[in-house]
């Protein structure tokens, strides 16, 4: 096989990612470019489930750009997906024609469970000493749950809540009441005791994807306890205490605080108390001793299948 350059949108609930990667001989791959812009894509959708004209427009200014990026690099593909809003939007059709007609390429709408396998592949090839856990990938729209034991998965789903939805429906984006956090936590603890492989993983790790997670991880960098000798998050652990104490910390803080709040992005101030919810549930369902969080999801799974599907390599 030849080197080939090729680039992936990945647009979700919250932000639009683009990334180019050198596919080589061997089968390894390199990031030549990556740039992630924050979208709101899901922005207002509520009960309606239909996109708003205002993050539509903003979504479709990104992708221009993005596409008009790609006159710098020798690029052999460009594949497009798009995740939960878009899935969940009776204006989807609407929408996809517009981003066509906008930048010629038809985005592929991956399934709740697309989505959760993508992030499966891309977990156990980059955390490969991590045997047996359960994956959580808290996007805008949704969250994707995946328990797997000697890198073969159990189940692989998505749930319908994630950080834009949950700030929306409950109220979270700046000062909140317990009496908000309440209800949202009882409706995410409903949805998971609904599963059944949360009893069957009591005290399993937790391994994070997504925006929220990556933004647990670089507050807890910033309290010097995530000290383990690593250039990256990727593969960082942080004990169950210590998310429960930064939750804590942020949902006493009004959104203008939480702006200041040292390791988190400005403009996620109204959607990390929401963000993070996912995961505070889950490692109380699972009684989960720690988190790992991965730099590696839907992005590097897709990846991995272009190569053994495509380019004939497993």
């Amino acid at each position: 096989m030849q080197e080939k350059n090729i680039a992936i949108i990945d647009l979700g609930s919250n932000s639009a990612r683009l990334v180019v990667e050198k596919i080589k001989e061997d089968g390894s791959y390199e990031e030549l470019y990556r740039v992630k812009e924050d979208t709101r894509l899901s922005q207002g959708m509520g009960d309606s489930l239909l996109l708003q004209e205002e993050p539509m427009e903003k979504t479709i200014t990104v992708l221009k750009t993005y596409m008009a990026s790609l006159q710098n690099f020798s690029v052999d593909a460009v594949y497009g997906i798009t995740t939960a809003a878009v899935r969940t939007a009776k204006n989807q059709s609407e929408f996809l024609a517009r981003v066509k007609q906008a930048i010629g390429l038809q985005l592929r709408v991956l399934t709740g469970e697309e989505e959760a396998h993508y992030d499966f592949l891309g977990v156990i090839a980059s955390l490969p000493k991590v045997h047996s856990a359960v994956i959580l990938d808290t996007g805008g729209a949704s969250v994707e749950l995946i328990p797997f034991h000697h890198q073969v998965a159990e189940v692989e789903l998505s749930l319908p809540f994630g950080a834009v939805n949950l700030s929306e429906k409950y109220q979270l984006a700046d000062t909140v009441e317990k009496s908000q956090i309440k209800a949202a936590c009882q409706k995410i603890q409903s949805a998971y005791q609904g599963l059944p492989f949360i009893r069957q993983n009591q005290g399993q790790p937790i391994i994070l994807l997504g925006g929220a997670n990556r933004s647990l991880a670089k507050m807890a960098e910033k309290k010097g306890w995530t000290k383990q000798n690593q250039p990256t998050l990727h593969g960082l652990y942080l004990t169950s205490a210590h998310v429960e104490e930064i939750f804590a910390e942020i949902a006493e803080m009004s959104r203008a605080q939480r702006e200041h709040l040292a390791g988190l992005e400005k403009n996620r101030a109204d959607i990390i108390v929401s963000g993070l919810l996912p995961v505070l549930n889950l490692v109380r369902a699972l009684q989960a001793p720690r988190v790992i969080f991965s730099e590696s999801g839907v992005r590097e799974g897709l990846i991995y299948e272009l190569m053994k599907e495509e380019f004939g390599h497993s």
